[in-house]
């Protein structure tokens, strides 16, 4: 009989955000998207800033903004371990297009003080809780 459903633990430094059975699970990784079901072959890989897509054994759907960590996948378990996790629905939608913006005017100043890789590293966050919400809003 084929496995259907894995158990997930979602959690931040802050807080455990998820925890339970899942049909599936997506998440940016390092090297590019990844879309995890049971019976998936054990991974840890480094996550990027972005959403992470989880499908409920019911059929839910769950939108989680990761702004980086570690994903292990095991036979019977997912775990992603981030460095700050927050839902979707509880994402401030303003406070990340004002980051956006701040990031993209840290990038067009061309002075010798800017720190140009934290501001992509700004941009690059913003944008992806900017994604997440879109993503949560069209499910």
């Amino acid at each position: 009989m084929a496995i259907t459903a894995v158990h997930c633990d979602i959690v931040s430094a802050e807080q455990e955000i998820f925890s339970g059975v899942v049909k599936s699970l997506s998440a940016a990784g390092s090297y590019g998207g990844l879309g995890i079901m049971p019976g998936h072959s054990p991974l840890l890989t480094t996550l990027q800033p972005g959403p992470v897509h989880v499908v409920k054994e019911n059929g839910d759907e769950e939108f989680i903004f990761v702004s980086g960590g570690f994903l292990e996948v095991q036979p019977n378990s997912i775990t992603v371990l981030a460095n700050t996790a927050i839902r979707a629905r509880d994402l401030d939608e303003e406070a990340a297009l004002k980051a956006k913006q701040h990031a993209q005017e840290l990038l067009a100043n061309q002075k010798s003080d800017v720190d140009y890789s934290r501001a992509t590293a700004e941009l690059a966050e913003a944008v992806a809780r900017l994604r997440t919400i879109q993503q949560f809003r069209h499910k």
